[in-house]
Protein backbone atom coordinates (compact mmCIF):
# COMPACT_ATOMS: atom_id res chain seq x y z
CA UNK A 1 0.00 0.00 0.00
CA UNK A 2 1.28 3.47 -0.85
CA UNK A 3 1.86 5.54 2.28
CA UNK A 4 1.25 9.28 2.56
CA UNK A 5 5.01 9.86 2.66
CA UNK A 6 5.48 7.85 -0.54
CA UNK A 7 2.63 9.76 -2.19
CA UNK A 8 4.16 13.13 -1.29
CA UNK A 9 7.52 11.89 -2.56
CA UNK A 10 5.92 10.88 -5.85
CA UNK A 11 4.19 14.23 -6.31
CA UNK A 12 7.39 16.05 -5.40
CA UNK A 13 9.28 14.09 -8.05
CA UNK A 14 6.62 14.93 -10.60
CA UNK A 15 6.75 18.57 -9.63
CA UNK A 16 10.54 18.50 -9.76
CA UNK A 17 10.32 17.39 -13.36
CA UNK A 18 8.50 20.65 -14.06
CA UNK A 19 11.62 22.59 -13.29
CA UNK A 20 13.32 23.79 -10.14
CA UNK A 21 12.63 27.47 -10.82
CA UNK A 22 9.32 28.82 -12.09
CA UNK A 23 7.75 25.35 -12.42
CA UNK A 24 8.32 25.35 -16.21
CA UNK A 25 5.30 24.04 -18.03
CA UNK A 26 6.06 20.96 -20.20
CA UNK A 27 3.16 21.51 -22.61
CA UNK A 28 2.85 24.00 -25.46
CA UNK A 29 -0.61 25.33 -24.68
CA UNK A 30 -0.74 29.05 -25.31
CA UNK A 31 -0.69 31.71 -22.56
CA UNK A 32 -1.11 35.39 -23.34
CA UNK A 33 1.04 38.17 -21.95
CA UNK A 34 -0.16 41.66 -21.06
CA UNK A 35 1.47 42.99 -24.20
CA UNK A 36 -0.29 40.64 -26.62
CA UNK A 37 -3.69 40.21 -24.97
CA UNK A 38 -6.01 42.94 -23.70
CA UNK A 39 -7.74 41.01 -20.90
CA UNK A 40 -11.01 42.77 -21.61
CA UNK A 41 -13.91 41.50 -19.52
CA UNK A 42 -15.87 38.67 -21.11
CA UNK A 43 -18.88 39.21 -18.87
CA UNK A 44 -22.18 40.29 -20.44
CA UNK A 45 -22.98 44.03 -20.33
CA UNK A 46 -24.59 45.05 -17.03
CA UNK A 47 -28.08 45.34 -18.48
CA UNK A 48 -27.89 41.81 -19.91
CA UNK A 49 -26.81 40.04 -16.70
CA UNK A 50 -29.43 37.71 -15.25
CA UNK A 51 -28.68 38.33 -11.57
CA UNK A 52 -26.49 40.75 -9.67
CA UNK A 53 -25.04 40.04 -6.24
CA UNK A 54 -23.30 42.84 -4.37
CA UNK A 55 -21.43 40.30 -2.25
CA UNK A 56 -20.15 38.47 -5.32
CA UNK A 57 -19.06 41.73 -6.96
CA UNK A 58 -17.24 42.75 -3.79
CA UNK A 59 -15.54 39.35 -3.64
CA UNK A 60 -14.36 39.71 -7.24
CA UNK A 61 -13.05 43.24 -6.64
CA UNK A 62 -11.26 42.18 -3.47
CA UNK A 63 -9.65 39.04 -4.86
CA UNK A 64 -8.56 40.61 -8.14
CA UNK A 65 -6.09 42.74 -6.24
CA UNK A 66 -4.72 39.67 -4.44
CA UNK A 67 -4.01 37.62 -7.59
CA UNK A 68 -0.61 38.56 -8.98
CA UNK A 69 -1.01 36.65 -12.26
CA UNK A 70 -3.10 38.94 -14.45
CA UNK A 71 -4.46 36.16 -16.63
CA UNK A 72 -5.59 34.07 -13.67
CA UNK A 73 -7.21 37.20 -12.20
CA UNK A 74 -8.98 37.83 -15.50
CA UNK A 75 -10.18 34.22 -15.70
CA UNK A 76 -11.53 34.45 -12.15
CA UNK A 77 -13.39 37.68 -12.93
CA UNK A 78 -15.00 36.07 -15.99
CA UNK A 79 -15.72 32.63 -14.54
CA UNK A 80 -16.78 33.08 -10.92
CA UNK A 81 -19.95 35.12 -11.65
CA UNK A 82 -20.83 33.24 -14.85
CA UNK A 83 -23.73 31.34 -13.26
CA UNK A 84 -25.28 34.58 -12.00
CA UNK A 85 -24.53 36.51 -15.17
CA UNK A 86 -25.99 34.02 -17.63
CA UNK A 87 -28.04 31.15 -16.18
CA UNK A 88 -30.38 32.35 -13.41
CA UNK A 89 -34.11 32.99 -13.80
CA UNK A 90 -35.66 34.20 -10.54
CA UNK A 91 -39.29 34.70 -9.57
CA UNK A 92 -41.89 33.52 -7.09
CA UNK A 93 -44.16 30.48 -6.89
CA UNK A 94 -46.97 30.11 -4.37
CA UNK A 95 -45.62 33.12 -2.48
CA UNK A 96 -42.09 31.71 -2.11
CA UNK A 97 -38.82 32.36 -3.97
CA UNK A 98 -38.46 30.28 -7.13
CA UNK A 99 -35.24 29.98 -9.14
CA UNK A 100 -34.48 28.11 -12.34
CA UNK A 101 -30.78 27.67 -13.20
CA UNK A 102 -29.85 26.42 -16.65
CA UNK A 103 -26.60 24.57 -17.27
CA UNK A 104 -25.41 26.95 -19.99
CA UNK A 105 -25.93 26.31 -23.68
CA UNK A 106 -28.69 23.77 -22.92
CA UNK A 107 -31.85 25.51 -21.69
CA UNK A 108 -32.69 22.99 -18.99
CA UNK A 109 -31.97 22.63 -15.28
CA UNK A 110 -29.98 19.66 -14.06
CA UNK A 111 -30.35 18.97 -10.33
CA UNK A 112 -26.61 18.28 -10.21
CA UNK A 113 -25.36 21.23 -12.24
CA UNK A 114 -27.66 23.82 -10.72
CA UNK A 115 -26.60 22.82 -7.20
CA UNK A 116 -22.90 22.88 -8.09
CA UNK A 117 -23.21 26.16 -9.97
CA UNK A 118 -24.42 28.13 -6.92
CA UNK A 119 -22.42 26.22 -4.29
CA UNK A 120 -19.42 28.62 -4.15
CA UNK A 121 -21.75 31.55 -3.41
CA UNK A 122 -23.05 30.05 -0.15
CA UNK A 123 -20.42 31.66 2.13
CA UNK A 124 -21.62 35.05 0.87
CA UNK A 125 -25.34 34.70 1.61
CA UNK A 126 -25.02 36.04 5.16
CA UNK A 127 -24.16 39.46 3.69
CA UNK A 128 -26.44 39.46 0.65
CA UNK A 129 -30.19 38.95 1.20
CA UNK A 130 -31.10 38.82 -2.53
CA UNK A 131 -28.43 36.16 -3.15
CA UNK A 132 -29.72 34.18 -0.18
CA UNK A 133 -33.29 34.38 -1.48
CA UNK A 134 -32.19 33.34 -4.97
CA UNK A 135 -30.53 30.18 -3.65
CA UNK A 136 -33.51 29.46 -1.40
CA UNK A 137 -35.63 29.72 -4.54
CA UNK A 138 -33.47 27.08 -6.23
CA UNK A 139 -33.86 24.77 -3.24
CA UNK A 140 -37.64 25.27 -3.41
CA UNK A 141 -37.74 24.45 -7.12
CA UNK A 142 -35.51 21.42 -6.73
CA UNK A 143 -37.89 20.03 -4.11
CA UNK A 144 -40.81 20.43 -6.54
CA UNK A 145 -38.80 18.77 -9.29
CA UNK A 146 -37.98 15.78 -7.08
CA UNK A 147 -41.63 15.41 -6.10
CA UNK A 148 -42.57 15.49 -9.78
CA UNK A 149 -40.15 12.64 -10.60
CA UNK A 150 -37.24 11.52 -8.39
CA UNK A 151 -35.76 9.53 -11.28
CA UNK A 152 -35.30 12.51 -13.62
CA UNK A 153 -31.96 14.28 -13.88
CA UNK A 154 -32.95 17.40 -15.84
CA UNK A 155 -36.08 19.55 -15.96
CA UNK A 156 -37.71 22.15 -18.18
CA UNK A 157 -38.89 25.52 -16.90
CA UNK A 158 -42.45 24.33 -17.53
CA UNK A 159 -44.37 21.56 -19.33
CA UNK A 160 -42.72 22.27 -22.69
CA UNK A 161 -41.56 18.78 -23.63
CA UNK A 162 -38.07 18.00 -24.91
CA UNK A 163 -36.13 16.36 -27.68
CA UNK A 164 -36.03 13.22 -25.49
CA UNK A 165 -39.81 12.90 -25.17
CA UNK A 166 -39.74 9.60 -27.07
CA UNK A 167 -37.33 7.87 -24.68
CA UNK A 168 -38.66 4.51 -23.52
CA UNK A 169 -39.33 5.52 -19.93
CA UNK A 170 -42.04 7.40 -18.03
CA UNK A 171 -41.46 10.82 -19.59
CA UNK A 172 -43.53 13.88 -18.64
CA UNK A 173 -43.66 17.26 -20.43
CA UNK A 174 -41.89 18.93 -17.48
CA UNK A 175 -38.85 16.66 -17.89
CA UNK A 176 -35.92 17.48 -20.12
CA UNK A 177 -34.33 14.06 -19.55
CA UNK A 178 -35.01 11.06 -17.33
CA UNK A 179 -31.67 9.39 -16.72
CA UNK A 180 -31.52 7.92 -13.22
CA UNK A 181 -28.34 9.13 -11.53
CA UNK A 182 -27.85 8.80 -7.77
CA UNK A 183 -25.99 12.10 -7.58
CA UNK A 184 -29.03 13.97 -8.96
CA UNK A 185 -30.67 13.41 -5.58
CA UNK A 186 -27.51 13.95 -3.52
CA UNK A 187 -26.72 17.42 -4.82
CA UNK A 188 -29.99 19.03 -3.61
CA UNK A 189 -29.31 17.60 -0.14
CA UNK A 190 -25.77 19.01 -0.22
CA UNK A 191 -27.07 22.42 -1.32
CA UNK A 192 -29.79 22.52 1.34
CA UNK A 193 -27.32 21.47 4.03
CA UNK A 194 -24.75 24.04 2.90
CA UNK A 195 -27.38 26.79 2.79
CA UNK A 196 -28.50 25.93 6.31
CA UNK A 197 -24.95 25.78 7.66
CA UNK A 198 -24.04 29.15 6.16
CA UNK A 199 -27.26 30.99 7.04
CA UNK A 200 -28.83 29.05 9.94
CA UNK A 201 -32.10 29.70 8.08
CA UNK A 202 -34.35 26.63 8.48
CA UNK A 203 -37.32 28.15 6.66
CA UNK A 204 -36.42 26.17 3.54
CA UNK A 205 -37.19 22.96 5.42
CA UNK A 206 -40.93 23.32 4.82
CA UNK A 207 -43.43 20.49 4.36
CA UNK A 208 -42.73 20.20 0.64
CA UNK A 209 -38.98 20.02 1.16
CA UNK A 210 -39.38 17.37 3.86
CA UNK A 211 -41.65 15.38 1.57
CA UNK A 212 -39.01 15.56 -1.18
CA UNK A 213 -36.25 14.38 1.17
CA UNK A 214 -38.31 11.41 2.28
CA UNK A 215 -38.97 10.57 -1.35
CA UNK A 216 -35.21 10.65 -1.99
CA UNK A 217 -34.63 8.07 0.74
CA UNK A 218 -37.52 5.97 -0.57
CA UNK A 219 -36.00 6.09 -4.07
CA UNK A 220 -32.57 5.10 -2.75
CA UNK A 221 -34.23 2.14 -1.01
CA UNK A 222 -36.06 1.15 -4.19
CA UNK A 223 -32.78 1.19 -6.08
CA UNK A 224 -31.08 -1.15 -3.65
CA UNK A 225 -33.45 -3.56 -5.46
CA UNK A 226 -33.76 -5.95 -2.54
CA UNK A 227 -37.40 -6.52 -3.44
CA UNK A 228 -37.28 -6.42 -7.22
CA UNK A 229 -36.08 -3.97 -9.83
CA UNK A 230 -38.28 -1.09 -8.73
CA UNK A 231 -40.29 1.20 -11.02
CA UNK A 232 -37.49 2.68 -13.16
CA UNK A 233 -36.24 1.49 -16.53
CA UNK A 234 -34.82 3.41 -19.47
CA UNK A 235 -34.00 2.90 -23.13
CA UNK A 236 -33.28 5.29 -25.96
CA UNK A 237 -33.26 4.66 -29.68
CA UNK A 238 -29.68 5.68 -30.39
CA UNK A 239 -26.43 4.61 -32.00
CA UNK A 240 -24.54 5.46 -28.80
CA UNK A 241 -24.00 2.65 -26.31
CA UNK A 242 -23.63 5.21 -23.52
CA UNK A 243 -27.06 6.79 -24.09
CA UNK A 244 -29.16 3.72 -23.37
CA UNK A 245 -29.37 0.98 -20.73
CA UNK A 246 -28.63 -2.73 -21.15
CA UNK A 247 -30.93 -5.67 -20.39
CA UNK A 248 -34.15 -4.08 -21.64
CA UNK A 249 -33.57 -0.90 -19.71
CA UNK A 250 -32.87 -2.43 -16.27
CA UNK A 251 -29.05 -2.50 -16.41
CA UNK A 252 -26.56 -5.32 -16.17
CA UNK A 253 -27.06 -7.99 -13.47
CA UNK A 254 -26.01 -7.36 -9.88
CA UNK A 255 -25.84 -9.22 -6.61
CA UNK A 256 -28.08 -7.35 -4.17
CA UNK A 257 -25.56 -6.36 -1.49
CA UNK A 258 -27.05 -3.11 -0.19
CA UNK A 259 -25.46 -0.69 -2.66
CA UNK A 260 -27.72 1.63 -4.67
CA UNK A 261 -28.07 0.98 -8.39
CA UNK A 262 -27.41 3.90 -10.75
CA UNK A 263 -28.19 3.54 -14.43
CA UNK A 264 -26.17 6.62 -15.36
CA UNK A 265 -23.04 8.44 -14.26
CA UNK A 266 -22.83 12.19 -13.49
CA UNK A 267 -21.59 12.55 -17.06
CA UNK A 268 -25.08 11.36 -18.16
CA UNK A 269 -23.38 8.25 -19.63
CA UNK A 270 -24.75 4.84 -18.73
CA UNK A 271 -22.97 2.66 -16.18
CA UNK A 272 -21.29 -0.58 -17.14
CA UNK A 273 -21.80 -2.04 -13.65
CA UNK A 274 -24.78 -0.52 -11.82
CA UNK A 275 -23.02 0.05 -8.51
CA UNK A 276 -21.44 3.43 -9.22
CA UNK A 277 -19.08 3.77 -6.26
CA UNK A 278 -18.42 7.55 -6.08
CA UNK A 279 -22.18 8.15 -6.20
CA UNK A 280 -22.82 5.61 -3.44
CA UNK A 281 -20.18 7.41 -1.38
CA UNK A 282 -21.96 10.71 -2.07
CA UNK A 283 -25.25 9.13 -0.99
CA UNK A 284 -23.71 7.99 2.30
CA UNK A 285 -22.52 11.54 3.01
CA UNK A 286 -25.89 13.01 1.98
CA UNK A 287 -27.80 10.66 4.29
CA UNK A 288 -25.58 11.76 7.19
CA UNK A 289 -26.45 15.37 6.34
CA UNK A 290 -30.15 14.53 6.38
CA UNK A 291 -29.64 12.86 9.74
CA UNK A 292 -28.21 16.07 11.15
CA UNK A 293 -30.99 18.26 9.73
CA UNK A 294 -33.86 16.02 10.82
CA UNK A 295 -32.42 15.25 14.26
CA UNK A 296 -31.32 18.74 15.30
CA UNK A 297 -33.55 21.14 13.38
CA UNK A 298 -36.73 19.24 12.57
CA UNK A 299 -36.80 16.91 15.59
CA UNK A 300 -37.95 13.97 13.48
CA UNK A 301 -35.90 11.34 15.27
CA UNK A 302 -37.41 8.34 13.51
CA UNK A 303 -36.55 9.54 10.01
CA UNK A 304 -33.18 10.86 11.17
CA UNK A 305 -32.24 7.45 12.55
CA UNK A 306 -33.38 5.81 9.31
CA UNK A 307 -31.00 8.09 7.40
CA UNK A 308 -28.08 7.38 9.75
CA UNK A 309 -28.65 3.62 9.58
CA UNK A 310 -28.90 3.75 5.78
CA UNK A 311 -25.65 5.70 5.55
CA UNK A 312 -23.87 3.14 7.72
CA UNK A 313 -25.25 0.32 5.56
CA UNK A 314 -23.92 1.99 2.41
CA UNK A 315 -20.50 2.65 3.92
CA UNK A 316 -20.19 -0.96 5.04
CA UNK A 317 -21.14 -2.21 1.56
CA UNK A 318 -18.71 0.20 -0.11
CA UNK A 319 -15.85 -1.00 2.06
CA UNK A 320 -16.80 -4.62 1.33
CA UNK A 321 -17.46 -4.50 -2.43
CA UNK A 322 -15.72 -1.39 -3.81
CA UNK A 323 -12.20 -1.98 -2.53
CA UNK A 324 -9.90 -4.07 -4.66
CA UNK A 325 -6.24 -4.88 -5.21
CA UNK A 326 -4.89 -3.21 -8.33
CA UNK A 327 -1.91 -4.72 -10.14
CA UNK A 328 0.15 -1.50 -9.83
CA UNK A 329 -1.37 0.54 -7.01
CA UNK A 330 -2.31 -1.83 -4.22
CA UNK A 331 -5.62 -1.48 -2.41
CA UNK A 332 -7.88 1.22 -3.86
CA UNK A 333 -11.50 2.05 -4.68
CA UNK A 334 -12.92 0.99 -8.03
CA UNK A 335 -15.27 3.17 -10.08
CA UNK A 336 -18.07 0.62 -10.58
CA UNK A 337 -18.89 -2.85 -9.29
CA UNK A 338 -21.65 -5.45 -9.55
CA UNK A 339 -21.44 -7.30 -6.22
CA UNK A 340 -20.34 -10.52 -7.95
CA UNK A 341 -16.67 -9.52 -7.77
CA UNK A 342 -16.45 -7.69 -11.10
CA UNK A 343 -14.99 -4.19 -10.86
CA UNK A 344 -14.29 -1.37 -13.28
CA UNK A 345 -10.97 0.43 -12.84
CA UNK A 346 -11.32 3.94 -14.29
CA UNK A 347 -12.40 7.43 -13.32
CA UNK A 348 -14.48 10.09 -15.07
CA UNK A 349 -13.95 13.84 -14.76
CA UNK A 350 -17.53 14.53 -13.73
CA UNK A 351 -18.29 14.90 -10.01
CA UNK A 352 -18.85 12.67 -8.05
CA UNK A 353 -15.70 10.89 -9.13
CA UNK A 354 -13.03 8.91 -7.36
CA UNK A 355 -10.80 11.99 -7.52
CA UNK A 356 -13.47 14.03 -5.71
CA UNK A 357 -13.83 11.67 -2.70
CA UNK A 358 -12.42 14.18 -0.16
CA UNK A 359 -14.14 17.13 -1.84
CA UNK A 360 -17.52 15.52 -1.17
CA UNK A 361 -16.54 14.45 2.34
CA UNK A 362 -16.38 10.64 2.20
CA UNK A 363 -12.65 10.35 3.01
CA UNK A 364 -9.88 12.84 3.81
CA UNK A 365 -7.07 13.75 1.45
CA UNK A 366 -4.51 11.88 3.51
CA UNK A 367 -6.53 8.66 3.75
CA UNK A 368 -4.19 5.86 2.50
CA UNK A 369 -6.88 4.27 0.36
CA UNK A 370 -7.63 7.62 -1.29
CA UNK A 371 -3.94 8.25 -1.87
CA UNK A 372 -3.67 4.97 -3.77
CA UNK A 373 -6.88 5.67 -5.67
CA UNK A 374 -5.72 9.15 -6.60
CA UNK A 375 -2.36 7.85 -7.85
CA UNK A 376 -4.24 5.45 -10.11
CA UNK A 377 -6.78 7.89 -11.55
CA UNK A 378 -4.03 10.41 -12.37
CA UNK A 379 -2.00 7.86 -14.29
CA UNK A 380 -1.93 6.23 -17.70
CA UNK A 381 -3.48 3.16 -16.06
CA UNK A 382 -6.78 5.05 -15.92
CA UNK A 383 -8.11 4.56 -19.47
CA UNK A 384 -9.62 8.05 -19.41
CA UNK A 385 -6.50 9.93 -18.30
CA UNK A 386 -5.09 11.68 -21.36
CA UNK A 387 -1.77 13.45 -21.86
CA UNK A 388 -0.71 15.41 -24.89
CA UNK A 389 1.07 18.57 -26.01
CA UNK A 390 -1.72 20.85 -24.71
CA UNK A 391 -2.17 19.33 -21.28
CA UNK A 392 -3.03 16.29 -19.22
CA UNK A 393 -6.07 15.26 -17.23
CA UNK A 394 -9.12 13.08 -16.83
CA UNK A 395 -11.86 12.90 -19.44
CA UNK A 396 -14.50 10.25 -19.99
CA UNK A 397 -16.61 8.53 -22.62
CA UNK A 398 -19.03 11.46 -22.89
CA UNK A 399 -16.78 13.56 -25.13
CA UNK A 400 -14.64 10.70 -26.38
CA UNK A 401 -11.00 9.78 -26.38
CA UNK A 402 -8.26 12.39 -25.94
CA UNK A 403 -10.67 15.03 -24.59
CA UNK A 404 -9.56 16.44 -21.24
CA UNK A 405 -12.13 18.06 -18.93
CA UNK A 406 -11.18 21.28 -17.07
CA UNK A 407 -13.55 20.04 -14.34
CA UNK A 408 -11.07 17.25 -13.69
CA UNK A 409 -8.05 19.56 -13.66
CA UNK A 410 -9.81 21.92 -11.25
CA UNK A 411 -10.85 19.01 -9.01
CA UNK A 412 -7.25 17.77 -9.02
CA UNK A 413 -6.19 21.15 -7.64
CA UNK A 414 -9.06 21.30 -5.12
CA UNK A 415 -8.06 17.93 -3.67
CA UNK A 416 -4.28 18.27 -3.86
CA UNK A 417 -2.10 18.47 -0.73
CA UNK A 418 0.82 19.95 -2.69
CA UNK A 419 1.50 23.54 -3.80
CA UNK A 420 3.46 22.39 -6.84
CA UNK A 421 0.65 20.20 -8.10
CA UNK A 422 -1.84 23.03 -7.64
CA UNK A 423 0.43 25.38 -9.59
CA UNK A 424 0.74 22.71 -12.27
CA UNK A 425 -3.06 22.58 -12.59
CA UNK A 426 -3.38 26.36 -12.69
CA UNK A 427 -0.81 26.50 -15.46
CA UNK A 428 -2.86 24.04 -17.50
CA UNK A 429 -6.13 25.89 -16.90
CA UNK A 430 -4.43 29.14 -17.86
CA UNK A 431 -2.96 27.63 -21.02
CA UNK A 432 -6.06 25.82 -22.31
CA UNK A 433 -8.99 28.27 -22.26
CA UNK A 434 -8.21 28.95 -25.95
CA UNK A 435 -8.27 32.75 -25.53
CA UNK A 436 -11.97 32.67 -24.57
CA UNK A 437 -11.57 33.57 -20.91
CA UNK A 438 -13.76 30.65 -19.79
CA UNK A 439 -13.48 26.99 -18.88
CA UNK A 440 -14.97 24.52 -21.34
CA UNK A 441 -16.51 21.08 -21.09
CA UNK A 442 -13.44 19.47 -22.64
CA UNK A 443 -10.47 20.22 -24.89
CA UNK A 444 -8.26 18.07 -27.08
CA UNK A 445 -5.08 16.90 -25.40
CA UNK A 446 -2.99 18.23 -28.29
CA UNK A 447 -4.97 21.32 -29.25
CA UNK A 448 -6.93 23.31 -26.69
CA UNK A 449 -8.70 25.28 -29.41
CA UNK A 450 -10.61 22.09 -30.22
CA UNK A 451 -13.00 22.28 -27.29
CA UNK A 452 -16.61 21.37 -26.55
CA UNK A 453 -19.25 23.69 -25.04
CA UNK A 454 -18.12 27.31 -25.03
CA UNK A 455 -20.77 28.06 -22.35
CA UNK A 456 -20.63 25.54 -19.50
CA UNK A 457 -21.37 27.33 -16.24
CA UNK A 458 -20.47 24.50 -13.85
CA UNK A 459 -16.84 24.40 -15.05
CA UNK A 460 -16.61 28.19 -14.77
CA UNK A 461 -18.01 28.38 -11.25
CA UNK A 462 -15.83 25.50 -10.03
CA UNK A 463 -12.76 27.37 -11.24
CA UNK A 464 -13.93 30.36 -9.22
CA UNK A 465 -14.38 28.08 -6.21
CA UNK A 466 -10.77 26.92 -6.59
CA UNK A 467 -9.42 30.47 -6.59
CA UNK A 468 -11.41 31.36 -3.46
CA UNK A 469 -10.21 28.20 -1.72
CA UNK A 470 -6.62 29.07 -2.57
CA UNK A 471 -7.08 32.61 -1.26
CA UNK A 472 -8.49 31.24 2.00
CA UNK A 473 -6.04 28.37 2.49
CA UNK A 474 -2.93 28.96 0.35
CA UNK A 475 -2.78 32.69 -0.51
CA UNK A 476 0.93 32.46 -1.30
CA UNK A 477 0.06 30.51 -4.46
CA UNK A 478 -1.87 33.49 -5.81
CA UNK A 479 1.00 35.79 -4.93
CA UNK A 480 3.05 34.61 -7.87
CA UNK A 481 2.99 34.73 -11.66
CA UNK A 482 1.80 31.30 -12.67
Amino acid sequence: MTTRREFIKKTALIAGALGSSGFSFPFIGKSYSKEEFSFESKRPPLKERKFRSEAVEEKISSLKTKIKDREISWLFENCFPNTLDTTVESGRFEGKPDTFVITGDIHAMWLRDSSAQVWPYLPLIKDDAPLKEMIAGLINRQARCILLDPYANAFNFGPTGSEWAKDLTDMKPELHERKWEIDSLCYPIRLSYGYWKNSRDASIFDAKWQQAMKLIVKTFREQQRKKGNGPYSFQRVTSSLYDTVAMNGWGNPTKKVGLIHSMFRPSDDCCMYPFLIPSNMFAAVSLDQLYEIFSTELKDRAFAEECRSFSAELSEAIEMYAKAEHLNYGSLYCYEADGFGNRLFMDDANVPSLLSIPYLGYRKKDDPLYINTRAFVLSADNPYFFKGTAGEGIGGPHCGMDQIWPLGITMRALTSPEDREILYCLKMLKATHAQTGFMHESFNKDNASKFTRKWFAWANTLFGELIIQLYNERPHILDSVI
